[in-house]
């Protein structure tokens, strides 16, 4: 009981002195406000949350995301060509491509993948 005290009471005096010797040489200043803001997309925190925000730009981001998460899929099933049947992978593979390229088409009929109108 004494020996886990003893070790639990050093634990916390490290992490003290741990803690300690990194805020002091840490180089953060309070003073510098402008670096520690959070910047997103362009948009001044310190204005109005309000403003509008581009279409286009979110468009472009969710067709990333598809794009980003066909390679995820795509991945184990080419890990998976040796150990299945070649047919089955061969159909399955231009199935999916299939869904893929007809969803490209359709974005890029919509007119979503031109940057300027």
């Amino acid at each position: 009981m004494l020996q886990s005290f003893s070790y639990s009471l050093l634990t916390l005096i490290m992490s003290l002195i741990l803690l300690i010797v990194s805020l002091t040489l840490s180089k953060k200043s309070i003073l510098d406000r402008e670096k520690s803001s959070p910047f997103e997309c362009g948009f001044n925190p310190k204005s109005v949350a309000r403003i509008p925000f581009s279409l286009r730009f979110f468009m472009i981001a969710i067709i990333f995301l598809i794009f980003d998460i066909e390679i995820t899929i795509l991945l184990p099933l080419l890990v998976s060509l040796n150990s299945s049947n070649p047919y089955s992978w061969y159909f399955t593979f231009m199935f999916f491509m299939m869904i893929l390229l007809l969803g490209l088409y359709h974005e890029w009929n919509q007119g979503a993948l031109n940057w300027t109108p």
